[in-house]
């Protein structure tokens, strides 16, 4: 049978590194666990690209925003004014490019794919952008599946519209067959 013990472990606030009293007789194996611990933190933090958000840390108040974009888009094209739907939805789309300027994938990937959502055919930067958040936040699979999602939508289109689509969908293939080589070697 399995048992808990709970250690008084702490934090230092100086360096966050994980602390352990110094007397734990019983578990021989726990300095070099908390050694190794410590270790892989400190190595997460020198990644080059920053670990991204949960999905649910995204603004409320601009989801709501493009939201509403959305909705004024969908009421114009139902009165027939396409310019202005065509307008509003661009708005959203535009959205999506500001946040990936800034280095906000997660929410620029939300941007996109509400955009995608609305007009999924004839909406190769939608599809575009939102897979290379995808790829920025390391997800490289889910930007594979996207990217070829808007290559079938773009079909209509191939080799006009899709350059960039499929240039991308390379270089998550590369991404792909790298990660795999490193965890073979691993």
């Amino acid at each position: 049978m399995e048992s808990f013990t709970l250690l008084p472990l702490t934090i230092d606030k100086v360096t966050n590194a994980v602390l352990a009293p110094s007397s734990t007789p019983s578990l021989p194996a726990l300095p070099d666990a908390i050694s190794d611990l410590n270790t892989l933190h400190r190595s997460m933090l020198q990644f080059e690209n920053a670990i991204p958000p949960p999905p649910g840390l995204i603004n409320p108040k601009r989801s709501a925003q493009i939201n509403k974009l959305r909705e004024s888009g969908n009421a114009a094209f139902r009165k027939q004014a396409f310019g202005e739907a065509v307008k509003l939805y661009s708005l959203a789309l535009e959205i999506a490019q500001a946040n990936i300027a800034m280095r906000n994938w997660a929410e620029g990937m939300c941007d996109a794919e509400m955009s995608c959502g609305l007009k999924p055919k004839d909406n190769v930067k939608a599809w575009y952008r939102r897979a290379l958040c995808l790829k920025e936040m390391g997800k490289l699979e889910d930007s594979r599946e996207v990217l070829e999602m808007g290559c079938e939508w773009e079909a209509e289109n191939q080799g006009k519209t899709d350059g960039d689509l499929r240039a991308l969908l390379r270089d998550v293939h590369k991404a792909l067959e790298e990660k795999e080589k490193i965890a073979g070697a691993a």
